[in-house]
């Protein structure tokens, strides 16, 4: 019986050689390291050779390794080739999307919702983190397309969005005011904090999180005001302008990897269509 080895164990394989380490495959391929090293495990097992040598976390290619890295590049490029050639453009995947977390619902409700009718055999990985950390990854090619949030400046803008603060109007009378933030990296907990000590109003963290989510229930409760876009709380009116300082209006941005096909660009397109349609709320 011939040997059929499996396309994402190919690409797991190739992920480890091209990212150089075990942790940044996994990330590059949406799986667990525990999960990424069954795979290498199986093909191991499959081909009965070592493809790697193991020095502690460090992984290098043996012989038989060098030789199947380059077939399995082959096989590789020759199905993703077949798969679009005999489709009719139809894509098989996968595709890796990231997004800040403000776009997510509309993103994965929407957008991802109807790529996949079009394409339903697709695989589609969806990442939500913050902008700074979904540039690198696209940098690194472990992304295929990155939606997040830009300086007012930024060239390839699609949207612009004025900054505002929400939150309970009872907590402007405090002597220092309570805020409500995200963790670090965060351009709106930067503005809101720069903007403040500029204007010299004496403020404190009050809660601090790494999820949205957390972050407006905090604000309806009333522990702490908060700046962000109108997509925030979309329902709520924000704080009435001249009572905290003003701060820089942010763009979004919607930026495809270098090697971007055709799917993978009519996904960007789509993004950008659904993202257009949240300008009213913006």
């Amino acid at each position: 019986m011939p040997v059929n080895l499996p396309t994402n164990v190919l690409r797991s394989f190739v992920a480890i050689v091209d990212s150089g380490s075990m942790l940044s495959a996994a990330d590059q391929v949406f799986v667990t390291q525990s999960a990424l090293s069954l795979q290498i495990k199986r093909l191991e097992d499959m081909l009965q050779q070592s493809l790697f040598t193991r020095d502690g976390r460090k992984l290098t290619l043996t012989p038989a390794g060098t030789l199947m890295l380059d077939y399995a590049r082959r096989v590789l490029a020759l199905h993703d080739e077949a798969v679009q050639a005999v489709g009719s453009g139809q894509f098989a995947g996968p595709i890796r999307i990231g997004m800040v977390q403000d776009f997510a619902e509309a993103l994965l409700g929407g957008v991802l919702a109807h790529f996949a009718r079009l394409h339903p055999e697709s695989q589609v990985f969806a990442r939500v983190a913050g902008t700074a950390e979904l540039l690198s990854l696209l940098a690194r090619d472990q992304l295929d397309i990155a939606i997040g949030y830009a300086g007012a400046q930024e060239e390839d803008a699609i949207l612009r969005a004025p900054t505002a603060w929400f939150g309970k109007p009872d907590l402007l009378a405090r002597d220092v005011l309570p805020l409500a933030v995200l963790e670090r990296p965060c351009r709106f907990r930067e503005a809101a904090i720069t903007a403040l000590d500029a204007s010299a109003r004496p403020w404190r963290i009050a809660v601090e999180t790494p999820n949205l989510s957390t972050l407006r229930a905090a604000v309806e409760a009333g522990l702490g005001v908060t700046a962000r876009t109108a997509l925030f709380l979309p329902d709520d009116v924000p704080l009435p302008p001249g009572v905290l300082p003003s701060m820089p209006p942010v763009t979004t941005i919607i930026r495809a990897g270098e090697r971007a096909d055709v799917a993978t660009l009519r996904l960007r397109d789509l993004s950008r269509d659904v993202m257009a349609q949240l300008q009213p709320a913006l």
